[in-house]
């Protein structure tokens, strides 16, 4: 004999048929529409006979059971305020400022149920990233909580470091995306951990921060080439790099080529990449679970890559990521056996003795009821398909039967990214049921956990730290300075403290585009190039020998082309005006004396000699009125 076990049945009969005018959304739909299939009076629904089961529901099921009556249908009254109070005990409603404190809050709660011996504790949640919150909250006590959902294979180690590596020949060697792959934990390079990354960071220091070199292997091997910095240690290391990526950039370079060919040559190098002076590539790279996973997606998609016959490098990365999507890895072991975090499926077929239900918004639990794009509600109708807000009764469902335990938290995050949030409705429609009865804390928690979880982080004295008003000693301080460093001085003494003193300087973003200080060094480096040449007569075509040292300058600059293509129209103005006001100069009898000259002034003082330097970009001698001290400036001139 076959039979049917319903779980979490409202038994008791409802005045006005509240049973027939069940929606959707309600908790009971699915079992009133399954009874009516079957043919079955809910009365006739017989109770499951063992040890803990009473024939009578619980106060607390009969209370959520009438939060939740269809409109217009009247239910039989609750039990007594004093019923209904104890109906509440062992619930605590936990409402937190943001996700961050929601987490903090649960993970205290889940650890603190670890001080009673044997007791069991389970956060159900729909939200995952609440749930990943939880378990690195728990992180700071040492424990490893069992998430049934499980980690997505595209986050674990080896999958990222399959996915960055592809990233970065696919982008040319772009700063961001070399450096995300080569700062992985598993990139070693065949060398020892410490020595890879410390030429890493010579790699980014001296070539990867400011603008970018050319692409691929080369547009390194020649930045590196062109800087004075670069040692024979990082040449080497950038050599290197080519021999470990090389068998990977030839298939990319090539036209496109059946997927297994991309899939091979790249896990090629990225075992070359992993490899450390101990361990070989392989070893490292598909080590543990998350390894082991990484490893059997590889070869399910070496198995079904002879589908996909024509892949492009730029549409590798991203089939990829697709198709890791969706896999997830599970630990076989050495998660906590106490402790868990369970998706509303998990949380239908078990129960812990504290069951904490967290993310109690709206469109979070119960999930936002999105429309059909292909069908609309009457349609689905017809076809017999489940209407959109067939899921928030699903959700209902699960709620009522976590909702029963024993011991229960409801908590949920006021706010979200800065938006304020609406409480789950079935929360709203619980407080309206306790307002009627006049219970206005029947939820409330009885401790403190919000303040608790403020304190932990709350160190036990702190101290106002006044503004830094550094007083180097004379001798420490610098005795040149330039004028425009001088300038500096008045309106921003701590930078010449910082610079000087301290030897700080700041350093370029990486990957940055070109700026209006870097215009203005290129412009400078044309017209002092141009001078250089024509110190005396201008040549009759003088604005077109302008214009070809601008694109000799602008190429060596290696000016990116969307840039170039905003600068050099703006070059063409200036290279036409710049002809214009040196033929009117020179017939006026202005004669070029110096270009790029250097200065310097010694004052003497009472802490001995201080000297004062200067640069001009040129200087015109007069005949009649002598020397003229020019500056260049591409941006707003000076106002004084």
């Amino acid at each position: 004999r076959a039979a049917s076990k319903i779980a979490e049945l409202t038994r008791e009969k409802s005045s006005n048929d509240a049973w027939t005018a069940l929606q959707d959304h309600h908790p009971q739909f699915g079992l009133a529409r399954l009874l009516t299939h079957l043919g079955v009076e809910r009365e006739d629904v017989g109770l499951w006979q063992a040890p803990g089961f009473t024939s009578e529901q619980s106060a607390r099921a009969r209370l959520f059971h009438t939060a939740l009556t269809p409109a217009g249908a009247v239910e039989a009254p609750l039990p007594g305020k004093k019923e209904t109070e104890d109906a509440l005990n062992g619930i605590a409603r936990i409402d937190c400022p943001t996700p961050r404190e929601e987490a903090a809050v649960i993970a205290l709660i889940m650890r603190q149920t670890l001080e009673a011996p044997e007791k069991t504790c389970a956060l159900v949640t729909p939200d995952r990233g609440l749930a990943r919150r939880v378990a690195a909250e728990l992180a700071r006590w040492g424990i490893d909580v069992d998430d049934s959902a499980g980690l997505p294979l595209a986050q674990t180690l080896p999958s990222a470091f399959l996915m960055l590596t592809a990233r970065m020949l696919a982008d040319g060697l772009s700063p961001v995306s070399l450096l995300a792959a080569l700062k992985h934990p598993l990139a070693a390079g065949g060398m020892t951990a410490g020595a890879f990354r410390a030429l890493t960071r010579t790699l980014e220091v001296n070539l990867l921060r400011g603008p970018r070199p050319a692409p691929g292997i080369k547009g390194l091997q020649a930045a590196a080439k062109a800087n004075k910095k670069t040692g024979r240690d990082l040449k080497d290391f950038i050599d290197r790099l080519q021999t470990l990526i090389e068998p990977f950039a030839r298939v990319m370079d090539g036209s496109g080529k059946n997927f297994t060919s991309f899939l091979t040559a790249h896990v090629h190098m990225a075992e070359a990449l992993a490899a450390d002076k101990v361990s070989d590539g392989a070893g490292r790279l598909w080590a543990g679970d998350s390894g082991e996973a990484a490893a059997n997606f590889v070869a399910e998609l070496k198995d079904a890559g002879g589908a996909l016959e024509t892949v492009t490098a730029t549409d590798y990365p991203a089939l990829l990521e697709t198709l890791m999507a969706g896999r997830m890895v599970r630990p076989r072991f050495g998660r906590h056996p106490r402790l868990h975090i369970w998706g509303l499926l998990e949380a239908r077929l078990q129960q812990a003795d504290v069951m904490i239900l967290g993310g109690l918004n709206d469109d979070t639990w119960p999930p936002e009821a999105k429309a059909s794009p292909w069908m609309s509600r009457p349609m689905l109708k017809r076809f017999g398909l489940p209407a959109p807000e067939r899921r928030i009764g699903l959700a209902a469902h699960d709620f009522a039967q976590a909702f029963a335990a024993p011991q229960v938290v409801l908590t949920r995050s006021e706010r979200v990214d800065g938006t304020p949030q609406v409480a789950s409705r079935w929360l709203l429609r619980l407080d309206n049921v306790l307002e009627k009865k006049g219970i206005k804390t029947g939820f409330a928690a009885t401790e403190p956990w919000l303040a608790w979880v403020h304190a932990l982080d709350k160190p036990d004295q702190s101290r106002a730290v006044s503004e830094p008003r550094p007083t180097p000693p004379l001798d420490a301080r610098p005795r040149q300075l330039s004028v425009t460093q001088v300038e500096h001085w008045f309106r921003d003494p701590y930078a010449i403290y910082a610079r000087h003193i301290l030897g700080l300087k700041p350093i370029a973003p990486i990957d940055s585009e070109p700026g209006a200080a870097d215009r203005g060094i290129i412009i400078h480096d044309i017209l002092h190039e141009f001078l250089e040449r024509t110190p005396d007569a201008l040549p009759a075509d003088a604005e077109k020998k302008l214009l070809e040292i601008g694109g000799d300058v602008f190429n060596r600059s290696q000016v990116p082309p969307g840039v170039e293509a905003f600068w050099w129209p703006r070059f063409e103005r200036i290279a036409e005006w710049f002809v214009t006001y040196e033929k009117v100069r020179r017939a006026a009898g202005f004669r070029n004396l110096a270009r790029e000259i250097k200065g310097r002034l010694v004052l003497e003082g009472p802490a001995g000699p201080f000297t004062l330097t200067a640069r001009a970009d040129r200087i015109d001698h007069h005949a009649d009125i002598g020397l003229a001290v020019m500056d260049y400036k591409t941006g707003t001139p000076p106002s004084a």
